[in-house]
């Protein structure tokens, strides 16, 4: 009978495999247009999307009844975000090099801005781990808004800030540009891609932010990521491509951009997927829903 039961098991696993991630008829929809540079989709709590206009300093509200408005403008040139638990907007404002906390009133509080005396290379995307810590990826990307040309610090790593906000500091010393950057929502593992290398990597997160046991996932970098409840990891750059929980590629979205910058799951089911590509924002139904309440 287990024995039944367990290919029965093992024959739905690989059904739903061949199925990809798409629901049965679904088709990609451009919701937008006329930005400059869309970037860092995340979703609250009842399926709202917020996402950024980077080179017009603003972030963008795209409800889950369809309609799009403007949340704060200017918005310290944000890139990646990711709401916390309780409703406030992780902003990496890449105007300062900060991580920002931005209220539901709007209240700006900056949560980072250098390390050991030393500005950030540019904060890009950050992960909320449930217990309330942040991983951030910290690449250099020269911004014709600052006035500097040289990063500060050596390398460009991964960051790690505590939940009481007391520690922050670096958590890998390898890598050659991370970008993208999701974890599980047990918040026992990390993905980093680095997009520099073409390489996406897999960490087990420790109590203390640590990270160890680096794992090599897959021959691909991302600019930005997100993860299903089936585990499956969506990765961007030449549309969306998606990975199963091994590492084997399972599906892909094309999208008619030159780039597709990040990606989030979002709506009233949480089964929508939004890219933000280029100058549009783009959404497609999928069968499975996303892992992260607000990723």
């Amino acid at each position: 009978m287990k024995t039944l039961l367990g290919a029965i098991l093992l024959g739905l696993a690989v059904a739903l495999a061949n199925a990809g991630v798409m629901a049965p008829g679904a088709k990609l929809e451009k919701l937008a247009g006329g930005f400059k540079f869309t970037e860092g989709p995340t979703c609250d709590a009842r399926g709202n999307l917020f996402f950024t206009d980077q080179p017009d300093d603003r972030i963008l509200e795209w409800s889950a009844d369809g309609k799009l408005s403007t949340f704060l403008q200017p918005a310290g040139r944000a890139n990646g975000m990711m709401f916390d638990a309780r409703g406030n907007l992780l902003a990496c404002a890449d105007a300062k090099n900060e991580l920002w906390s931005i209220a539901p009133d709007k209240t700006v509080t900056v949560l980072a801005t250098n390390y050991q005396g030393k500005y950030l290379n540019g904060p890009n995307d950050v992960w909320v781990a449930p217990d309330g810590g942040m991983f951030l990826t910290d690449p250099f990307y020269r911004r014709k808004w600052w006035d500097h040309q040289m990063m500060a610090l050596t390398n460009e790593e991964v960051f790690y800030l505590s939940p009481d906000r007391k520690t922050f500091r670096p958590v890998t010393d390898d890598l050659k540009k991370p970008n993208g950057i999701t974890g599980t929502p047990d918040g026992k593992k990390l993905f980093v891609s680095d997009i520099r290398a073409g390489q996406t990597w897999r960490y087990d997160i420790q109590a203390d932010g640590s990270l160890t046991n680096k794992t090599f996932f897959c021959a691909l970098g991302s600019d930005g990521m997100t993860i299903d409840a089936e585990g499956n990891l969506y990765l961007t750059g030449q549309g969306v491509t998606v990975f199963d929980p091994a590492g084997k590629q399972i599906d892909q979205i094309d999208v008619p951009e030159k780039w597709s910058a990040n990606v989030s799951f979002g709506g009233a089911d949480h089964r929508t997927l939004f890219i933000t590509a280029s100058e549009s924002l783009y959404a497609i139904k999928l069968r499975v829903k996303g892992a992260n309440p607000a990723k």
